[in-house]
């Protein structure tokens, strides 16, 4: 599945967190999704990944964390310790104050515990997006601009300043510039803002936008030099052949989404192998390249070689499983692996 040429290697440990998009199962609903990712946040806890965040998806079958900040706050309650936050908010979906006020109080709630990730894309089809936003802006600016209000609502308020976020105003709500594009990497690099690059499923511009980011990069309240978090599919499990067929349940769900027919996360199926056109595993491959599924040992020496290659400060681990119980083990697997061993001690 991963099959990389190493480029840089890293002399320090990468810190590792857990993307999860509250998948709903066939035969489930969006509370058992909910729950089960309440559950799988309190077990990432405890096995030591760094971060939890979530994503927002609109009009999706299969994914419950539409109401980003709502999941966010249900998940930082039943957790101590773990870091919560949005990989990403999808800005143009919102007004920077509505965002502010939402994360404020996340972090009054939660001190020391919340991050928010900002992406441009809209997270679903464009007649979605118009029901969401009411009108579609065209304005490239829009996004920086947005980013750049939002960062003011976090800052201590001005003497006669008309409109302050409550809570909000004096907050540290680390932000963090999402994307799959050269476009992001310019700004999180001109913002002075940490990186989070979604090669998890986009990962064709990978290479190049870290390299933009890093050599782009001006210092910043918020970081004095260049941080990133890179995405990364793992499906672990006791062998191969279990993987593989956990496995399947992500790659059937991608080809529904791409024909245009999103639903459920599906069931693993043992022939869906036998039933894949060249097209559909060209696409696949071309997706999933940045993945690793397979035994423990394989887990370690996949993300192993992606932070070889990457030179990541930190990997965004993403494991769509079909059965909660799989995934748990899947991501138990990935944490004896590469946290309680750490890659790069």
């Amino acid at each position: 599945m991963l099959s990389v040429a190493p480029d840089r290697r890293r002399t320090d440990m990468t810190a590792i967190s857990l993307l999860d998009l509250s998948p709903i199962p066939e035969g489930g609903d969006a509370a058992l999704a909910l729950r089960n990712s309440a559950d799988l946040a309190q077990h990432a806890e405890r096995w030591g990944y760094r971060r939890f965040w979530l994503a927002e998806h609109h009009n999706m079958p299969g994914i419950a964390s539409a109401a980003t900040s709502v999941v966010i706050g249900h998940v930082a309650a039943a957790t101590s310790t773990i870091r919560v936050g949005a990989g990403g908010i999808m800005l143009p979906n919102h007004a920077p104050l509505v965002i502010a006020e939402q994360f404020g109080t996340l972090a009054t709630l939660f001190p020391g515990r919340i991050d928010l990730g900002l992406g441009r894309a809209p997270g679903t089809d464009q007649t979605t997006s118009r029901a969401l936003r009411r009108n579609l802006d065209g304005d490239v600016n829009a996004f920086p601009r947005d980013v750049v209000e939002l960062q003011h609502y976090f800052q201590p308020p001005e003497p006669g300043q008309r409109v302050r976020a409550v809570p909000g105003a004096g907050i540290d709500v680390p932000i963090w510039i999402l994307g799959s594009s050269l476009f992001g990497a310019q700004l999180a690099a001109m913002l002075g803002l940490p990186y989070a690059f979604a090669s998890h499923f986009a990962p064709a511009a990978l290479m190049d936008a870290l390299s933009i980011y890093r050599a782009r990069f001006e210092p910043s309240a918020q970081c004095a030099k260049p941080y990133v978090m890179v995405g990364f599919n793992v499906v672990a499990a006791d062998t191969e052949r279990e993987a593989r067929l956990l496995y399947t349940s992500i790659q059937q769900s991608i080809l529904r989404l791409r024909s245009g027919a999103p639903g459920k996360l599906p069931p693993p199926a043992a022939d869906l192998e036998e039933r894949l056109t060249p097209v559909d595993r060209q696409m696949l491959e071309q997706m999933q390249a940045c993945s690793v599924v397979g035994s423990p040992e394989m887990a370690r020496a996949g993300v192993a070689e992606f932070v070889e290659r990457t030179g990541a400060d930190e990997v965004m681990i993403v494991t769509h499983v079909f059965d909660h119980a799989a995934r748990l083990r899947s991501l138990e697997i990935t944490a004896e692996q590469v946290i309680a061993n750490p890659i790069g001690a």
